[in-house]
């Protein structure tokens, strides 16, 4: 069965040398990344890919966001060197990688869109990546709205990955993250605030067919269902300085429903009973296989492993494991069969 690993991650060579000379000892994800040779060496990634049969990958950079280290002027040429890089590698190599993902300089609102034009046109992309924050600036804001409307004229997927730093604190009374709580905790907290900042400002009712895909199974939705639900119908009544409940009077569904119209990934790092609830939350036409390789402790091949083994064992049809596997991918990103 064809598998299309939609979230994955590499740095082209042009672009990371590059990055090197902007932000030589970023911290925190730098150091992460610094550390997996699976990013730049080919020749690993090929090794990793051939374990695996009839297994495709569609790149995509790997965090820290540009916008996260790159004044806007930097971030449009990391962007282009980003995506040409990405385009040579598919062009060289189809059979391995069916598509790119093309990255953003998401704090220059005017060079993203002449990006999304140039890479979608030019170069081929299959859609756009952009982060649950743009330089701590919520995805609703006023700037980046005319981002969703040109990719939903476009009718291609938006990719929306994690981000946050160890200079987010847990506590008003200090001054960073402690144990990497801005990782596994912070990063699905901040896809999930992102989600809530798009339903609630009714960029789903302005653009219906917009197409989102959040990395990591949703992050908190489908856990918090109840929360989404009956929670969120009651929006308002636990604050007393704003009225919130006219909000829920313009939206025009409830905003659990909302929430099911994002799409979804497999990158869980092999937690099956997560997988299940995702599934279950969105369904199968919106969930995905995505590995987030090649982060895992192997430095490449367990995630792809372990989510491979998750999903060709969940209680579903083989039709439903192949939409998820390949059939969904092809569909969103408009691939050759």
């Amino acid at each position: 069965m064809r598998k299309i690993d939609i979230f994955n991650h590499i740095l082209p060579e042009r672009y990371v040398s590059r990055m090197n000379e902007v932000a030589p000892g970023f911290k925190d994800t730098g150091k992460r990344m610094r550390g997996v040779p699976m990013l730049v060496d080919l020749d690993i990634r090929f090794r990793v890919m051939d374990a695996f049969e009839d297994y495709q990958q569609i790149l995509s950079i790997a965090t820290p966001p540009i916008e996260a280290y790159a004044n806007p002027v930097d971030a449009v040429d990391l962007a282009r060197r980003a995506n040409d890089g990405m385009a040579e590698l598919v062009a060289r190599h189809p059979d391995r990688f069916p598509g790119f993902i093309a990255s953003m300089p998401l704090n220059n609102p005017d060079g993203t869109l002449q990006e999304i034009e140039r890479a979608l046109g030019g170069l081929g992309a299959r859609g756009i990546q952009i982060f649950s924050n743009i330089a701590g600036k919520p995805l609703d804001a006023p700037e980046f709205l005319p981002m969703f409307d040109v990719m939903a004229r476009h009718d291609l997927p938006i990719w929306l990955h994690p981000y946050r730093g160890a200079d987010s604190p847990d506590f008003k009374s200090e001054d960073r993250s402690q144990y990497e709580i801005w990782w596994t905790f912070g990063w699905p907290y901040d896809t999930s605030a992102a989600m809530a900042r798009l339903v609630f400002s009714g960029v789903f009712d302005r653009l219906p067919g917009l197409k989102i895909i959040t990395h990591h199974m949703g992050a908190m939705a489908p856990f918090f269902a109840g929360r989404l639900g009956p929670g969120m119908d009651q929006l308002g009544v636990r604050t007393s300085d704003q009225d919130y409940s006219t909000v829920l009077t313009r939206l025009k569904k409830r905003p659990l429903d909302y929430f099911k119209m994002f799409y979804a990934d497999t990158a869980l790092f092999g937690a099956y009973d997560a997988t299940v609830c995702g599934l279950k939350f969105f369904g199968a036409d919106r969930v995905l296989f995505a590995s987030d390789a090649p982060f895992d402790p192997e430095k490449g091949s367990m995630y792809i492993r372990e989510t491979i083994a998750i999903i060709d064992r969940l209680p579903i049809t083989n039709e439903e494991r192949e939409r998820i596997y390949s059939g969904n991918a092809i569909r969103l990103l408009k691939l050759p069969l």
